[in-house]
Protein backbone atom coordinates (compact mmCIF):
# COMPACT_ATOMS: atom_id res chain seq x y z
CA UNK A 1 0.00 0.00 0.00
CA UNK A 2 1.43 3.40 -1.24
CA UNK A 3 0.74 6.38 0.12
CA UNK A 4 0.45 9.96 -1.17
CA UNK A 5 1.67 12.51 1.31
CA UNK A 6 0.98 16.04 0.55
CA UNK A 7 2.06 18.82 2.88
CA UNK A 8 4.27 21.32 3.30
CA UNK A 9 8.55 21.31 2.95
CA UNK A 10 10.04 23.46 5.24
CA UNK A 11 13.44 24.42 6.90
CA UNK A 12 13.06 25.01 10.81
CA UNK A 13 14.69 27.14 13.07
CA UNK A 14 14.18 25.39 16.10
CA UNK A 15 15.30 27.66 19.73
CA UNK A 16 14.95 27.25 23.67
CA UNK A 17 13.79 29.95 25.81
CA UNK A 18 15.51 28.96 29.36
CA UNK A 19 11.94 30.61 30.97
CA UNK A 20 8.25 30.31 30.99
CA UNK A 21 6.29 31.88 28.45
CA UNK A 22 2.91 32.32 30.88
CA UNK A 23 5.40 34.38 33.00
CA UNK A 24 6.23 36.84 30.63
CA UNK A 25 2.16 37.29 29.94
CA UNK A 26 0.72 40.02 31.30
CA UNK A 27 -3.54 39.40 31.24
CA UNK A 28 -4.28 42.75 31.16
CA UNK A 29 -1.87 43.59 28.15
CA UNK A 30 -3.04 40.63 25.83
CA UNK A 31 -4.46 43.07 23.44
CA UNK A 32 -1.11 44.87 23.08
CA UNK A 33 1.63 41.94 23.15
CA UNK A 34 5.34 43.24 22.45
CA UNK A 35 7.55 40.33 23.66
CA UNK A 36 11.42 38.78 22.87
CA UNK A 37 12.60 35.92 24.12
CA UNK A 38 15.97 35.85 24.25
CA UNK A 39 16.67 32.37 23.12
CA UNK A 40 20.21 30.35 23.92
CA UNK A 41 20.09 27.81 21.48
CA UNK A 42 19.22 27.26 17.71
CA UNK A 43 18.93 24.82 15.57
CA UNK A 44 18.23 25.06 11.73
CA UNK A 45 16.64 21.73 10.33
CA UNK A 46 15.07 20.11 7.69
CA UNK A 47 11.20 20.17 8.47
CA UNK A 48 7.25 20.66 6.93
CA UNK A 49 4.75 18.46 8.08
CA UNK A 50 4.43 16.81 4.68
CA UNK A 51 8.51 16.18 4.30
CA UNK A 52 8.56 15.18 7.72
CA UNK A 53 5.54 12.79 7.52
CA UNK A 54 6.74 11.30 4.14
CA UNK A 55 10.34 10.79 5.89
CA UNK A 56 9.06 8.78 8.78
CA UNK A 57 6.82 6.70 6.07
CA UNK A 58 10.40 5.85 4.47
CA UNK A 59 11.82 5.01 7.31
CA UNK A 60 9.42 2.16 7.51
CA UNK A 61 9.82 0.88 3.66
CA UNK A 62 6.66 2.47 2.71
CA UNK A 63 8.11 4.22 -0.44
CA UNK A 64 5.52 7.33 0.10
CA UNK A 65 4.89 10.03 -2.99
CA UNK A 66 5.90 13.40 -1.28
CA UNK A 67 3.72 15.98 -2.88
CA UNK A 68 4.32 19.87 -2.52
CA UNK A 69 6.40 22.79 -3.32
CA UNK A 70 9.73 23.71 -2.45
CA UNK A 71 12.37 26.40 -2.99
CA UNK A 72 15.52 26.70 -5.63
CA UNK A 73 17.79 25.62 -2.15
CA UNK A 74 16.03 22.46 -2.29
CA UNK A 75 18.39 20.01 -3.90
CA UNK A 76 20.38 18.90 -0.96
CA UNK A 77 16.89 18.53 1.11
CA UNK A 78 15.25 16.30 -1.79
CA UNK A 79 18.66 14.14 -1.62
CA UNK A 80 18.58 13.29 1.81
CA UNK A 81 14.52 12.17 1.48
CA UNK A 82 15.54 10.36 -1.22
CA UNK A 83 18.59 8.85 0.76
CA UNK A 84 15.59 7.82 3.25
CA UNK A 85 13.28 6.44 0.87
CA UNK A 86 11.06 9.14 0.30
CA UNK A 87 9.75 9.67 -3.57
CA UNK A 88 10.21 13.15 -4.57
CA UNK A 89 9.69 13.50 -8.30
CA UNK A 90 6.23 15.28 -7.75
CA UNK A 91 7.84 17.93 -5.82
CA UNK A 92 7.62 21.44 -7.25
CA UNK A 93 10.96 23.60 -7.21
CA UNK A 94 10.16 27.25 -7.21
CA UNK A 95 12.62 28.85 -9.87
CA UNK A 96 12.52 32.17 -7.70
CA UNK A 97 11.47 31.35 -4.00
CA UNK A 98 13.62 29.68 -1.78
CA UNK A 99 12.07 26.26 0.61
CA UNK A 100 9.71 27.89 3.36
CA UNK A 101 10.44 28.56 7.15
CA UNK A 102 9.38 27.40 9.90
CA UNK A 103 10.66 29.52 13.27
CA UNK A 104 9.59 28.08 16.64
CA UNK A 105 10.65 28.96 20.18
CA UNK A 106 10.03 26.59 22.89
CA UNK A 107 10.15 27.32 26.63
CA UNK A 108 10.99 25.11 29.31
CA UNK A 109 7.37 23.75 29.59
CA UNK A 110 7.71 22.78 26.11
CA UNK A 111 5.22 25.26 25.22
CA UNK A 112 6.01 26.64 21.50
CA UNK A 113 5.22 30.10 19.98
CA UNK A 114 5.84 29.43 16.50
CA UNK A 115 5.90 31.53 12.76
CA UNK A 116 5.86 30.32 9.35
CA UNK A 117 6.62 31.59 6.31
CA UNK A 118 5.16 30.19 2.77
CA UNK A 119 8.04 30.79 0.34
CA UNK A 120 7.95 28.45 -2.60
CA UNK A 121 4.98 26.51 -0.75
CA UNK A 122 3.09 29.27 -2.61
CA UNK A 123 3.11 27.46 -5.67
CA UNK A 124 2.40 24.04 -4.37
CA UNK A 125 -1.60 24.46 -5.67
CA UNK A 126 0.14 24.76 -9.17
CA UNK A 127 0.69 20.47 -8.62
CA UNK A 128 -1.68 18.15 -10.33
CA UNK A 129 -2.84 15.37 -8.15
CA UNK A 130 -4.23 13.43 -11.16
CA UNK A 131 -1.52 13.69 -12.93
CA UNK A 132 0.93 12.69 -10.68
CA UNK A 133 -1.24 9.55 -9.68
CA UNK A 134 -1.04 8.90 -13.44
CA UNK A 135 2.43 9.07 -13.41
CA UNK A 136 3.64 7.14 -10.02
CA UNK A 137 0.50 5.14 -10.13
CA UNK A 138 -2.94 5.33 -7.49
CA UNK A 139 -1.79 5.37 -4.21
CA UNK A 140 -3.98 3.41 -1.38
CA UNK A 141 -4.52 6.71 0.39
CA UNK A 142 -3.65 10.39 0.32
CA UNK A 143 -2.91 12.73 2.89
CA UNK A 144 -3.81 16.07 3.22
CA UNK A 145 -1.16 18.15 5.30
CA UNK A 146 -0.88 21.53 6.00
CA UNK A 147 -0.25 23.18 2.95
CA UNK A 148 -1.10 26.26 0.70
CA UNK A 149 -4.80 26.54 1.15
CA UNK A 150 -6.05 26.69 -1.90
CA UNK A 151 -3.34 23.33 -2.71
CA UNK A 152 -5.21 21.50 -0.03
CA UNK A 153 -8.63 22.14 -1.07
CA UNK A 154 -7.44 21.53 -4.49
CA UNK A 155 -5.90 17.85 -3.57
CA UNK A 156 -8.91 17.22 -1.30
CA UNK A 157 -11.36 17.79 -4.64
CA UNK A 158 -9.07 15.81 -6.54
CA UNK A 159 -8.52 12.94 -4.34
CA UNK A 160 -12.30 12.63 -4.02
CA UNK A 161 -13.05 12.76 -7.27
CA UNK A 162 -10.49 9.99 -8.42
CA UNK A 163 -12.04 7.80 -5.67
CA UNK A 164 -8.56 7.97 -3.33
CA UNK A 165 -9.02 7.67 0.85
CA UNK A 166 -8.39 10.85 2.20
CA UNK A 167 -6.77 11.54 5.69
CA UNK A 168 -7.35 14.56 6.82
CA UNK A 169 -4.51 17.04 8.76
CA UNK A 170 -5.33 20.59 8.27
CA UNK A 171 -3.82 21.06 11.64
CA UNK A 172 -1.83 24.53 11.39
CA UNK A 173 -3.57 26.14 8.50
CA UNK A 174 -7.21 25.91 10.74
CA UNK A 175 -6.49 28.98 11.71
CA UNK A 176 -6.56 30.62 7.74
CA UNK A 177 -9.58 28.52 6.69
CA UNK A 178 -13.01 30.09 6.54
CA UNK A 179 -15.82 27.54 7.79
CA UNK A 180 -16.90 26.71 3.78
CA UNK A 181 -12.73 25.47 3.40
CA UNK A 182 -12.70 23.72 6.73
CA UNK A 183 -15.51 21.60 6.01
CA UNK A 184 -14.61 20.90 2.53
CA UNK A 185 -11.37 20.07 3.88
CA UNK A 186 -12.70 16.96 6.22
CA UNK A 187 -16.26 15.59 4.99
CA UNK A 188 -16.07 12.29 3.79
CA UNK A 189 -12.24 11.65 5.13
CA UNK A 190 -11.46 7.91 6.03
CA UNK A 191 -9.22 9.57 9.10
CA UNK A 192 -8.68 12.89 10.52
CA UNK A 193 -5.79 13.81 12.58
CA UNK A 194 -5.71 16.81 15.31
CA UNK A 195 -4.67 17.42 18.43
CA UNK A 196 -6.34 18.33 21.56
CA UNK A 197 -6.15 22.08 20.63
CA UNK A 198 -7.21 21.69 17.19
CA UNK A 199 -10.10 19.62 17.75
CA UNK A 200 -11.79 22.64 19.19
CA UNK A 201 -10.57 24.84 16.48
CA UNK A 202 -12.11 22.37 14.00
CA UNK A 203 -15.52 22.94 15.67
CA UNK A 204 -15.25 26.30 15.42
CA UNK A 205 -13.99 26.85 11.95
CA UNK A 206 -16.38 24.06 10.77
CA UNK A 207 -19.54 25.54 12.72
CA UNK A 208 -20.27 21.23 13.40
CA UNK A 209 -20.30 19.51 16.63
CA UNK A 210 -18.31 16.57 17.42
CA UNK A 211 -21.06 14.26 16.77
CA UNK A 212 -21.61 16.06 13.58
CA UNK A 213 -17.65 15.91 12.59
CA UNK A 214 -17.84 12.09 13.37
CA UNK A 215 -20.83 11.21 11.02
CA UNK A 216 -18.74 13.01 8.21
CA UNK A 217 -15.67 11.15 8.71
CA UNK A 218 -14.14 7.59 9.03
CA UNK A 219 -12.18 7.97 12.16
CA UNK A 220 -11.23 11.06 14.30
CA UNK A 221 -7.71 10.36 16.00
CA UNK A 222 -6.38 13.30 18.31
CA UNK A 223 -3.18 13.33 19.92
CA UNK A 224 -3.35 14.26 23.63
CA UNK A 225 0.60 14.50 23.73
CA UNK A 226 1.87 13.34 27.13
CA UNK A 227 -1.73 11.61 27.15
CA UNK A 228 -1.17 9.46 23.85
CA UNK A 229 -3.55 9.67 21.43
CA UNK A 230 -7.10 8.50 21.47
CA UNK A 231 -9.43 7.13 18.23
CA UNK A 232 -13.40 8.25 17.94
CA UNK A 233 -15.57 6.84 15.45
CA UNK A 234 -19.62 7.24 15.26
CA UNK A 235 -21.56 4.26 17.19
CA UNK A 236 -18.36 3.20 18.72
CA UNK A 237 -16.84 3.30 22.06
CA UNK A 238 -13.68 5.84 22.36
CA UNK A 239 -10.53 3.79 22.52
CA UNK A 240 -7.70 5.71 24.12
CA UNK A 241 -4.03 4.51 23.47
CA UNK A 242 -1.58 5.81 26.49
CA UNK A 243 1.77 7.55 25.24
CA UNK A 244 5.01 5.95 25.48
CA UNK A 245 6.92 7.42 28.44
CA UNK A 246 10.45 8.82 28.78
CA UNK A 247 12.63 10.77 30.71
CA UNK A 248 14.53 12.44 27.95
CA UNK A 249 12.71 14.72 26.08
CA UNK A 250 14.68 17.15 23.83
CA UNK A 251 12.47 18.97 21.69
CA UNK A 252 8.67 18.41 21.13
CA UNK A 253 8.64 19.33 17.27
CA UNK A 254 7.98 16.68 14.59
CA UNK A 255 6.50 14.10 17.14
CA UNK A 256 2.52 14.71 16.16
CA UNK A 257 4.17 14.10 12.20
CA UNK A 258 6.15 10.94 13.97
CA UNK A 259 2.39 9.10 15.20
CA UNK A 260 1.03 9.99 11.58
CA UNK A 261 3.76 8.31 10.10
CA UNK A 262 3.75 5.29 12.31
CA UNK A 263 0.15 5.26 12.50
CA UNK A 264 -0.24 5.52 8.98
CA UNK A 265 2.05 2.95 8.07
CA UNK A 266 0.63 0.05 10.44
CA UNK A 267 -2.84 0.83 8.99
CA UNK A 268 -1.30 0.21 5.74
CA UNK A 269 0.00 -3.09 6.91
CA UNK A 270 -3.88 -3.76 7.97
CA UNK A 271 -2.98 -3.72 11.46
CA UNK A 272 -6.20 -2.82 13.90
CA UNK A 273 -6.51 0.47 15.26
CA UNK A 274 -5.15 0.20 18.27
CA UNK A 275 -1.73 -1.42 16.93
CA UNK A 276 -1.51 1.51 14.87
CA UNK A 277 -1.55 3.94 17.75
CA UNK A 278 0.34 2.20 19.67
CA UNK A 279 3.29 1.85 16.80
CA UNK A 280 3.04 5.76 16.34
CA UNK A 281 3.22 6.81 19.61
CA UNK A 282 6.31 4.98 19.89
CA UNK A 283 7.67 6.74 16.93
CA UNK A 284 6.35 10.11 18.53
CA UNK A 285 8.40 9.86 21.36
CA UNK A 286 11.39 8.54 19.74
CA UNK A 287 11.39 11.68 18.08
CA UNK A 288 11.07 13.68 21.39
CA UNK A 289 14.21 12.19 22.80
CA UNK A 290 15.98 13.99 19.51
CA UNK A 291 16.30 17.73 18.44
CA UNK A 292 14.86 18.05 14.95
CA UNK A 293 11.92 16.32 12.88
CA UNK A 294 14.22 14.44 10.61
CA UNK A 295 17.09 13.74 13.19
CA UNK A 296 15.92 10.80 14.65
CA UNK A 297 17.52 6.90 13.64
CA UNK A 298 14.23 4.02 13.48
CA UNK A 299 16.26 1.09 15.38
CA UNK A 300 13.85 -1.60 15.18
CA UNK A 301 14.83 -3.51 18.31
CA UNK A 302 14.42 -0.70 20.84
CA UNK A 303 11.36 0.15 19.25
CA UNK A 304 9.70 -2.86 19.79
CA UNK A 305 11.69 -3.43 23.11
CA UNK A 306 9.96 0.25 23.84
CA UNK A 307 5.82 -1.34 22.68
CA UNK A 308 6.42 -4.37 24.23
CA UNK A 309 7.33 -2.51 28.03
CA UNK A 310 4.65 -0.09 27.42
CA UNK A 311 1.57 -2.43 25.28
CA UNK A 312 2.82 -5.74 26.05
CA UNK A 313 4.13 -8.78 24.21
CA UNK A 314 1.10 -9.40 22.09
CA UNK A 315 1.68 -5.66 20.42
CA UNK A 316 5.22 -5.81 20.14
CA UNK A 317 4.42 -9.44 18.20
CA UNK A 318 2.14 -7.58 16.12
CA UNK A 319 4.52 -4.97 15.20
CA UNK A 320 7.83 -6.48 15.14
CA UNK A 321 6.31 -8.96 12.09
CA UNK A 322 6.48 -6.14 9.88
CA UNK A 323 8.95 -3.73 11.22
CA UNK A 324 11.15 -6.93 10.71
CA UNK A 325 9.76 -9.81 8.77
CA UNK A 326 10.70 -13.01 8.45
CA UNK A 327 13.59 -13.71 5.72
Amino acid sequence: MRIAVTGSIATDHLMVFPGRFAEQLIKEQLERVSLSFLADRLEVRRGGVGANIAFGLGLLELDPVLIGAAGLDFAEYGTWLREHGVDTTAVQVSDTLHTARFVCTTDQDQNQIATFYAGAMAEAARIDLAAVTARTGPPALVLIGADDPEAMLRHTATAHRLGLPVAADPSQQLARLDREQARRLVDGARWLFTNEYEAALLQERTGWSRPQLLDRVGTWITTLGAGGAALTRAGAQRLHVAAVPTDNITDPTGAGDAFRAGFLAATAWQLPHERAAQLGCALATTVLESVGTQEYKLIPAELINRIDQTYGRGAARAIETRLAPAP
